[in-house]
């Protein structure tokens, strides 16, 4: 059975890919995340995937477009419900390239992340496997997540320290800030314990 397997990142690919693989399924990647922010981190994801595809023979549909407008355009005012927003714009362009190209299931990296919410992403997978006439393969691919943070470690792949999205990388430098702020009132009022 071939599984069209949307493709956040390279590090996120490899467990996945690997566990499909040795159930006996035909794998093809597609790169589509409009999410992700600034450029440069668009094109570094891009060419991490690129590597890992090579040394993997993992054919992929890329979506080179910098996508940042239509994210921003069905995500803005409604950011508390940016992830399932964000969700349903990757899934459904997979499930619609899935039937496309004849594939007869489609699936997601997305499933090996510890962040991600599973049960939100199966929703919708199952949802648009009914709109689009092909199913949706769920799995939860989390058990493998130190397996693929090694292998990605080993093969020296950039990895990523936030899901891609600008307010991602806001909240990634918030905490930093929140935790600074906290430190210099606590040595202002002599309670810090250094």
């Amino acid at each position: 059975m071939t599984v069209l397997l949307h493709l956040c990142c390279g590090p996120c690919t490899i467990f996945p890919l690997t566990a499909l693989r040795e159930q006996g399924f035909a794998v093809q990647g597609y790169f589509h995340n409009p999410n992700i922010h600034p450029f440069r981190e668009f094109k570094q994801r891009l060419a991490t995937l690129e590597d890992l595809a090579r040394r993997t023979s993992l054919p992929v549909e890329y979506e080179r477009e910098y996508g940042l407008r239509e994210y921003l355009r069905r995500v803005v005012f409604h950011e508390e419900d940016r992830c399932p927003l964000c969700y349903r714009m990757r899934l459904a362009a997979t499930a619609k390239k899935a039937r496309e190209l004849g594939a007869e299931a489609f699936s997601t990296t997305l499933l090996y992340s510890r962040y991600q919410r599973h049960e939100t992403i199966r929703a919708l997978g199952e949802e648009l496997a009914t709109q689009f006439g092909v199913p949706f393969y769920y799995e939860d691919f989390r058990v493998g997540w130190q397996e693929g943070i090694d292998a990605s470690l080993e093969m020296g792949l950039y990895r990523q320290p936030y899901c891609g999205c600008i307010y991602s990388e806001q909240e990634r430098y918030d905490k930093k800030f929140r935790k600074g702020k906290t430190t210099a009132l606590l040595t202002e009022s002599g309670t810090s314990n250094e």
